[in-house]
């Protein structure tokens, strides 16, 4: 059985466009005054709170110009992602998703060097309706953003999970996956359904996909199988090269499906 579905890395591309429109800007928000602390979110300027109030409204707002005067005309990030992809990525994004809700804590921030290292953690909420059903989509994630004066030039994504839901009755999930593993290191991708499954039947599969930049917004197909076991319980292998993965597990019963995807960091040993 083969279904179309808004693949792991569309679905990431989602919260992360998304999130980037979250990342703090510093220089022009007050960062001054504080530079020399390495500092906790309690402590973080109030006009830079104000800033991702004003942020996440242009990101609401769909205001795509007022979104990119945050960003650097160098920006990179960890991905392939520069300041001209983010906006072709919003623009499809919003178009996807017209209305989205989404919340931005600072996690830590402090100097360094000429600017500043900000980690944030973003959850994030949308709807779609399509042929007329409706799809949820919930995303976190957790990034670390380089700003120097009001501009931010770089961000890394440390982690990441989105969760897009369907039907009256989607399967609830727990999902077991390292957060980080080693080059060529063994990992296990357990997708285990909380509820029993009955008469009924389980259908699902699991996908691996690099994480690139250019796999953001793709729709790709599931091939599924039939689950006896209650979900997917699956021994996969880092590649021999630093290139994160985005892991994604496929769950369908006749009442509901679930899609959730998490980020899987591959780092040297």
């Amino acid at each position: 059985m083969q279904i179309q579905y808004f693949s792991a890395a569309s679905q990431v591309n989602w919260a992360r466009s998304l999130f980037l429109t979250l990342a703090l800007t510093a220089g022009g928000f007050g960062w001054q005054a504080d530079r020399a602390r390495a500092a906790s979110p309690d402590t973080a300027p109030v006009p830079i709170k104000a800033a991702l109030t004003q942020i996440d409204a242009a990101a609401n707002n769909r205001d795509l110009q007022t979104v990119l005067q945050f960003y650097s005309e160098n920006f990179t990030n960890t991905d392939g992602l520069t300041r001209q992809s983010l906006a072709d990525a919003l623009t499809a994004l919003w178009k996807r998703y017209p209305k989205l809700t989404y919340r931005t804590e600072i996690k830590s921030w402090k100097a360094d060097g000429n600017g500043f290292m900000v980690e944030t953690v973003t959850t994030i909420t949308g709807i779609q309706r399509a042929d007329g059903k409706e799809m949820a989509l919930t995303a976190t994630l957790r990034a670390q953003q380089r700003v120097e004066g009001n501009k931010i030039v770089r961000q890394e994504i440390l982690a990441e999970r989105s969760q897009l839901t369907s039907g009256a009755k989607p399967p609830t999930v727990q999902i077991i996956l390292p957060e980080q593993v080693t080059v060529g290191q063994a990992y296990n991708f357990d997708a285990i359904v909380k509820e029993p499954l009955g008469d009924g039947v389980l259908l699902g599969t699991a996908i691996e996909e690099p994480v690139r930049a250019s796999n953001y917004l793709v729709t790709s197909p599931a091939e599924l199988e039939i689950l006896s076991a209650g979900g997917i319980y699956k021994t996969g292998r880092a590649p021999n090269t630093p290139e994160s993965r985005w892991i994604s597990a496929v769950l369908v019963r006749e009442d509901g499906m679930v899609i959730i995807t998490q980020r899987l960091r591959v780092v040297p040993k």
